[in-house]
């Protein structure tokens, strides 16, 4: 594999990233699990959740604390299996797809190659989550009392009624057309974020400078690459929330799509989603970066 870097990439090495990914996506994504179960209400009963704080209160409310951690078995199962598969083979794709193009090239083209290993990695990691995905969304959207909340209840419900819910499938388009552009430019913005610190800012060799100051670069162009992605990503995000309501069942993308408008699909819930996922992608990415420095394997990204 890639030679080009100082720790070798073998299998030990893609091993070890797939771990930080299970940590840098399982842990952060089922810590939010409260403002998902807001998010994801807004989008389909805006009427009555209409902002983050007050559909927060109308969830505990009416559900107590268990409302506000409705679906966090399948997310916290889903996203580290995602992150296992994104943040892992995004690192043997990069290095495959940088052989491939051979050093010369490798370097004058790197953001292609962040951005068609993101790409390939994310194909494969939507696959692992969409079941459980579903199985969340439908947990967290289902009115109180008319659908199991229980992680293995919730999966045998969903198993059970396989032609109303899709499942385990159903949603993997959406799903694609959603997570690979967001995946995408979050690779992507990161890297050249990152490029740009240790160009402009912190201009000596990476090396020379403490963990610390590494991991501060690594969480701030995160944090940066998650604002551009949730603003990226949101109207398809939208529509993933859609498909899960009652009302819109059996109806086409399209069709919630013009229902909806592009405005609304575009704006309701964005304030919260920017700082969601620019919270979310900057503890990612520095959760990934700082299991890989205590691993001995460096911080991601570089001039």
């Amino acid at each position: 594999m890639s030679h080009l870097a100082p720790v070798p990439h073998d299998s030990a090495y893609y091993a070890k990233c797939m771990l930080g990914g299970v940590l840098a996506c399982g842990i952060t994504h089922a810590g939010i699990t409260p403002l998902d179960v807001a998010k994801c209400n807004m989008q389909v009963n805006p009427a009555k959740y209409t902002g983050l704080a007050s559909g927060l209160a109308t969830l505990l409310r009416e559900e107590g604390q268990t409302g506000i951690w409705k679906g966090f078995g399948p997310t916290l199962v889903g996203y580290s299996l995602q992150g296992m598969f994104k943040y892992g083979l995004y690192e043997v794709f990069k290095d495959l797809y940088s052989d491939l193009a051979g050093e010369e090239n490798a370097k004058k083209y790197k953001p292609a190659i962040w951005l068609a290993g993101s790409a390939s990695a994310e194909v494969f990691a939507d696959i692992a989550l969409c079941p459980l995905e579903m199985t969340k969304v439908k947990i967290q959207t289902s009115a109180s009392g008319t659908f199991p909340t229980g992680f293995g209840a919730a999966l045998a419900e969903m198993r059970k009624n396989k032609v109303e819910t899709r499942y385990p499938f159903g949603s993997l388009v959406p799903l694609w057309s959603r997570q690979i552009p967001y995946t995408m430019a979050k690779f992507f913005f990161f890297e050249k974020i990152v490029q740009l610190f240790y160009t402009h800012v912190f201009t000596e060799p990476k090396e020379t400078y403490s963990k610390s100051t590494q991991l501060g670069v690594t969480f701030a162009s995160g944090y940066l690459a998650g604002v551009v992605c949730a603003i990226v990503s949101h109207p398809a995000d939208s529509v993933v929330s859609l498909m899960g309501k009652p009302a819109h069942k059996g109806k086409s993308i399209a069709q919630i799509a013009s229902e909806t408008g592009m405005v609304a699909l575009a704006t309701k819930g964005l304030g919260t989603r920017v700082i969601m996922i620019g919270t979310l992608t900057g503890f990612q990415w520095w959760i990934y970066d700082t299991f890989k420095s205590s691993m001995g394997l460096g911080t991601t990204g570089g001039k």
